[in-house]
C-alpha cells in the first residue's frame, strides 16, 4: 500500500494552543500509523502575541507563504492579555490568514456527547447535532483583517465596514447546502439548511438571504428554512435539536456558535474548521487562556476534533480513503470515551487534564483495534 505524504504548517499559538496542539499531535500520529496510507509532515512555525511581545511581528517572516504552499494549516490559539497594538485591538495574524487565503467557510459542529454538562433539561438535549456555518472573511469582520479598511474620524468616531458579496456569499451557501446532503447521507444530519441573518433591517442581510434563495435552487433535496439572527439566539435555547445546518454572517456567526457551544459542555469541545477554495485551516474555536498554560488543565478535545475535520478536508481534497477512516477512528473514541466515562475532563468537573485525557484517548484507540 503506498503511503501519501501531505504537508501541515502548525502555529502552535498562544497560551494553552502550545498544549493542546501537542495533544491533538499526538493523536493524528496515532491514528496515521494505525490506519496507514497516508503520512502527515509537520513543519512548525511562530505566530501569535507571545511572538509580537518579542519580535514586534506577529508571525514569522515568511510563514504565510510557507502556509500557503501547505496542504493545511493547523493553529492553537492566538492571544495573550495585554499585549495588544496601538489601537487597542488584541494581535490577529489568523484572521489576516482568513482574508488572505479566502477561507469563506467557517465550520462550527456542535454536538452533545454523553456524560458531559448539559444546559438544558429537556431530554432531547442529547440530540444536538448541528454545524454553525459561519462566513469567515467579510460580514462585520471585513475591517478587522485589515485595519485601514475602518474609516476612523479624529477620536469622534470610527465606522466599520460590513461587507457582503455575491461571489463569496454563492460560495458559502453552495457549501451549506452540500454540508446538509453529506450529513444527510451519513446519518447525522436532517438535510435541512437555515438562512440566519438580519434581512428585515439591513439590506446587506436582505442580499444574504436573497442568494441564499438562488441557490437553494440547485439543492432541491435539501430543505431550507429562515431566521432572523435574534430569534435564532432564542431557538438555540429552546429547540437546538431541531437544527442542521445554520448559515450566517461573521460576526452572527462568531457569537452564535459560541452561544452553542456553551449548550453541549463549554468551549472545550468547540473544533473549527476555515475553508477555502485553495487553503483550510484547523484550530480549536477557544481562546489561548494563558492563565492555565503549563498547568495540565486545558480540554485538548476541541483542538483533537479539529485535528479530525483537518484530515476529512485532506481526503476531500485527495480522495484518500484513509484519511476518513482516520478521522472516524478519532471522533469514534471520543465518544466512546464519554459514553464510558473513561474520559472526564476537569472543564467538565471531572479529574483528567489535558495529559490524562490525551492518554486516555490514545488508550482507547489502541484497544479499539485489538
Amino acid at each position: 500500500m503506498s503511503t501519501e505524504t501531505f504537508s501541515i504548517t502548525v502555529f502552535r499559538g498562544d497560551g494553552i494552543g502550545v498544549d493542546v496542539t501537542n495533544s491533538a499531535i499526538e493523536v493524528l500520529d496515532a491514528v496515521q500509523t494505525d490506519v496507514g496510507g497516508f503520512r502527515l509532515q509537520y513543519e512548525y512555525l511562530h505566530a501569535g502575541a507571545g511572538y509580537f511581545r518579542e519580535t514586534g511581528k506577529d508571525i514569522a517572516p515568511g510563514a504565510e507563504a510557507k502556509a500557503g504552499s501547505a496542504d493545511a494549516i493547523y493553529l492553537g490559539a492566538i492571544g495573550l492579555p495585554g499585549v495588544r497594538h496601538e489601537d487597542g485591538t488584541e494581535i490577529s495574524p489568523h484572521l489576516r490568514l482568513r482574508d488572505q487565503f479566502e477561507l469563506y467557510a467557517g465550520v462550527r459542529p456542535v454536538k452533545a456527547y454523553p456524560n458531559t454538562p448539559r444546559r438544558l433539561s429537556d431530554p432531547r438535549a442529547a440530540e444536538i447535532d448541528l454545524i454553525v456555518l459561519r462566513e469567515s472573511t467579510e460580514g462585520l469582520f471585513y475591517s478587522a483583517a485589515v485595519h485601514d479598511r475602518s474609516v476612523v474620524i479624529g477620536d469622534d468616531e470610527v465606522r466599520d465596514i460590513l461587507r457582503i458579496t455575491r461571489p463569496t456569499t454563492e460560495k458559502l451557501h453552495d457549501f451549506a447546502f452540500e454540508l446538509a446532503r453529506k450529513r444527510k447521507a451519513q446519518g447525522s444530519g436532517q438535510g435541512l439548511v437555515t438562512c440566519v441573518d438580519k434581512a428585515n433591517v439591513f439590506r446587506s442581510m436582505a442580499f444574504f438571504r436573497k442568494v441564499f434563495d438562488e441557490r437553494a435552487a440547485k439543492f432541491p433535496d435539501i430543505e431550507r428554512a429562515y431566521n432572523y439572527v435574534d430569534a435564532q439566539a432564542l431557538d438555540l435555547i429552546r429547540q437546538p435539536w431541531a437544527f442542521d445546518v445554520l448559515v450566517t454572517e461573521n460576526m452572527f456567526g462568531d457569537i452564535l456558535s459560541d452561544l452553542a457551544g456553551g449548550l453541549v459542555g463549554g468551549m472545550g469541545m468547540a473544533a473549527c474548521a476555515e475553508i477555502g477554495d485553495h487553503h483550510g485551516l484547523f484550530q480549536p474555536a477557544h481562546g489561548s487562556a494563558p492563565d492555565i498554560m503549563g498547568q495540565d488543565w486545558a480540554n485538548p478535545l476541541a483542538a483533537i476534533l479539529s485535528g479530525a475535520l483537518m484530515l476529512d478536508y485532506l481526503g476531500d481534497n485527495s480522495g484518500n480513503n484513509k484519511l476518513y477512516e482516520a478521522a472516524r477512528q478519532i471522533e469514534h473514541a471520543v465518544y466512546h470515551g464519554f459514553s464510558t466515562q473513561r474520559i472526564r475532563p476537569m472543564e467538565f468537573g471531572g479529574d483528567m487534564g489535558t495529559h490524562a485525557v490525551t492518554t486516555e484517548l490514545l488508550d482507547i484507540l489502541r484497544t479499539s483495534r485489538q
